[in-house]
């Protein structure tokens, strides 16, 4: 791909799709027809330039209409936004949703991730490329976590065109791929979200906090939000004042549920007096850890709460606008969060005067494209404004200079929705529940060798055992994976654990995400090693050296190591260390960082390999 523009035309359809996004085009610089003003001088240059961040939204259009994106429909978008094409080809080929060869419409992602690998996903996805041959129309793809272990194994069709149509097959097998593939209208309706929360419905679900409204308030309607609580806790914080929010959430100990658990109140308060009219609040729903899945069933079974939650986060930081962004792979969270913007936006809950207080705030929603990188937060910015979502060198941090360069405030969608009950119990009753270095209740995703996966609110400092007695383990447990792909092993007669940060601290391990996998003796742990490694080494956004090359060097050695023992195995156990060392201390961010815990867990604590 040139720097410079080239002769390839778009179809009809790719240009469609782009002009409905972007308008019509007012010049030929901008790849309308040419008149005789457009010789004189050229218009549109700088204000297209500051559209630069529609470049995703561009991508996502044409993808979605004609299934790839070609040179021609490329350019077409680079006119348009004044974007090089070379840049505008690096972002394309960037996410593993977007095609920049010829493909066919629809798109079958299998996941063959972990929880889908144990639950024979493997075979569902070569029964599905047997029967979907050359001339189907249907194209299979390996997919890394679809964020529907409760449902394992897991695939999503996407069917380009106007409207794109998506299904989704979960538990999938080759006969419901195929269908969901070939006859998405036609393939069965998902479960309720209430499916994926075993404790709704059951003695006990009125005391949950964060999942109570699952199964039991229409999602679909703001009124029942209302009639169940809902805007209690943005009534209380334009009676607080954005300073008094903040104390209350300093005072309550809440803290990022993401993985880093650096404390909100610190955070939103050094977004808040930063200098300068301009500060964003960005809600970062791209959870694409494997085994995570908690923030989808949030957006789609209590989707206004999530809206509330920003819209408290905006007014405590003196923000004015809220960026959505949400995971590609996301059918039904997309649909539902846009539903709940629009009637908040309907009914005075967004837009220029919020309750009448005088606050302005108001949320967009852009969809990501299937990059774990994206799930840091500055990757994510950088998504957001039409860049490769490649990490950025810290400091400067977020608070001072994130999206667009303006301090930005960035929580993901558990964090957000904890804002609520802090606001509504008071920070001292909040503050009361868990344990004192660990405050509030915590949503734990399930999933594995259990009979009731799902998504499971418990207060911190719950042990792990407790924990799978919830879900139902099964026998013949052999260990179980904290915190995703990123977290560690723990061994079957560990399960006291308490889940707390400082209790997994303590224990050598990590919280994570609040992934509990749980594998028996039937799943081969080498194979799920080796499925980690393939992991990070394709989601690896390539930037940093530490993490480009080790990323290759461990699946490579693992490979090795599963195709002998003795002393070669050992040679290479020992360059794993080394290079997972490498990774961990000179990795730019988490991601290379992370790379080697799991399989450093499961060699010392599990004795694989031995």
């Amino acid at each position: 791909m040139d720097l410079r523009f080239g002769d390839s035309k778009p179809t009809d359809d790719e240009r469609a799709a782009v002009d409905a996004l972007l308008g019509p085009p007012e010049s030929a610089w901008e790849g309308a027809d040419r008149s005789g003003t457009d010789l004189r001088w050229a218009r549109g240059g700088r204000e297209a330039r500051d559209r630069r961040d529609l470049l995703l939204p561009g991508l996502h259009a044409v993808n979605d209409r004609v299934g790839w994106i070609s040179e021609g429909a490329l350019d077409y978008l680079c006119r348009r936004l004044t974007v090089p094409p070379a840049e505008a080809y690096g972002v394309a080929s960037f996410y593993a949703m977007f095609s920049v060869r010829p493909r066919p419409a629809t798109v079958l992602h299998v996941c063959t991730d972990l929880a889908c690998t144990a639950a024979g996903a493997d075979a569902v996805c070569d029964a599905a490329e047997t029967r979907l041959g050359p001339g189907s129309g249907v194209t299979v793809e390996r997919s890394p976590c679809l964020g529907l272990c409760e449902r394992a194994p897991a695939a999503l069709a996407i069917k380009a065109g106007d409207p794109v149509r998506t299904a989704v097959s979960a538990p999938a097998t080759a006969e419901t791929a195929v269908l969901a593939a070939t006859a998405p209208g036609s393939a069965p309706e998902e479960p309720p979200p209430a499916h994926a929360v075993p404790q709704a419905g059951r003695p006990g679900h009125e005391d949950l906090i964060l999942l109570r409204r699952i199964g039991v308030a229409d999602p679909a309607s703001l009124d029942d939000y209302r009639a169940h609580g809902g805007y209690a806790a943005l009534r209380r914080a334009f009676g607080l004042g954005a300073g008094g929010v903040i104390r209350e959430i300093t005072d309550s100990g809440l803290t990022g549920r993401g993985g880093a658990a650096f404390p909100t109140g610190r955070k939103w308060q050094a977004t808040a007096t930063q200098p300068g009219r301009t500060h964003y609040v960005v809600c970062n729903a791209d959870e694409s850890e494997p085994g995570t899945f908690k923030d989808r069933v949030i957006m789609e079974g209590d989707p206004y709460a999530l809206v509330e939650a920003m819209t408290i986060a905006g007014f405590a930081t003196g923000s004015h606008r809220g960026y959505l962004y949400l995971r590609g792979e996301y059918p039904r969270a997309l649909a539902r969060m846009e539903h709940a913007v629009g009637q908040a936006r309907a009914r005075g809950l967004l837009g220029d005067d919020i309750l009448g207080q005088g606050y302005a705030f108001d949320i967009e929603i852009r969809r990501g494209a299937n990059a774990y990188v994206c799930g840091e937060e500055t990757a994510l910015f950088n998504s957001i404004e039409g860049y490769r979502g490649e990490p950025r060198s810290k400091p400067p941090f977020p608070v001072e200079h994130g999206l667009f360069g303006r301090p930005t405030v960035a929580n993901n969608v558990e964090t957000l929705v904890n804002v609520l009950p802090v606001l509504t119990m008071g920070a001292a009753a909040y503050a009361a529940i868990g344990t004192a270095g660990s405050t509030g209740p915590k949503l734990f995703c399930v999933s594995g060798s259990v009979e009731r996966p799902g998504v499971y609110e418990v207060p911190f400092g719950a042990t792990l055992g407790e924990v799978l007695a919830l879900a139902g383990v099964r026998d013949g447990l052999r260990a179980v994976l904290l915190g995703g792909a990123a977290g560690g092993f723990v061994r079957a007669d560990e399960l006291d654990i308490p889940l707390t940060f400082e209790g997994t601290r303590e224990a050598g391990t990590t919280l994570g995400s609040g992934v509990v996998m749980a594998f028996d003796d039937s799943v081969p742990l080498p194979r799920l090693l080796l499925r980690i490694a393939e992991f990070f080494r394709d989601e690896s956004c390539g930037q940093c050296v530490p993490c480009r090359v080790g990323t290759v060097r461990q699946e490579e050695a693992l490979r090795r190591i599963g195709e002998r023992t003795g002393a070669g195995a050992a040679d290479d156990i020992a360059l794993l260390r080394e290079v997972g060392r490498a990774m961990r201390d000179a990795s730019i961010c988490g991601l290379g960082q992370a790379a080697w815990n799991a399989v450093e867990s499961a060699i010392d604590r599990l004795g694989a390999y031995t």
